[in-house]
């Protein structure tokens, strides 16, 4: 009997190894499923922890300086004063990933953004947002396995990432898509 019982217990071992494991993965994930967790630095060099945006709705925009689009800084300043009072949230990235239309040091960029659009939202340091060397922020805003919503490319500048209250990301809009949208304006309403 009990040479029967070590058989049995000897094939279930796999099976539990697994269920161990899974549950582990499981675990993970749901740690890595809200932006809480991350931190970023400001254009001037300071942490900058996204949990400070705790039941707040944000906008996440990769931003560029010598752009088509880069007149959608005047909207995204519209929209950051008429809904930031709301709870409402902009948090701009600059990239410098697609054609070299962000090259300025993070001081220009900073000059740029206040001289020609008086941004008053919070901007952050010069970041990749594609690639093998993407920032974290931005690996989580475009895995499935870290934000648990889906996979996507960022497929240019001004490329839109909207955040629930609770941290988790709601839905991603195209770069071609202005800041003052219907649709955007309607999902920060919500």
């Amino acid at each position: 009997m009990n040479m029967i019982n070590l058989k049995i217990s000897k094939q279930l071992l796999p099976i539990m190894f697994l269920f161990v494991a899974l549950q582990y993965t499981n675990k993970i994930a749901a740690q890595q499923s809200n932006i809480y967790d991350y931190s970023v630095k400001s254009i001037d060099g300071e942490p900058f922890a996204l949990s400070q945006l705790k039941g707040k709705k944000v906008m996440i925009v990769n931003v560029a300086s010598a752009c088509g689009l880069t007149p959608q800084y005047k909207q995204l300043q519209e929209v950051y004063e008429m809904y930031n009072k709301l709870g409402f949230e902009i948090i701009a990235f600059p990239a410098n990933d697609f054609g070299n239309q962000e090259s300025g040091t993070n001081k220009e960029i900073e000059s740029f953004c206040s001289i020609n659009f008086g941004i008053t939202f919070p901007i952050m340091e010069k970041t990749v947002v594609t690639g093998v060397n993407k920032s974290p922020i931005y690996s989580w805003l475009t895995k499935k396995e870290l934000n648990n919503t889906g996979d996507y490319k960022v497929k240019w500048n001004f490329q839109k990432f909207l955040i629930e209250r609770d941290g988790t990301l709601s839905k991603v809009i195209q770069p071609s898509t202005l800041p003052n949208d219907p649709e955007i304006i309607e999902w920060i309403k919500r």
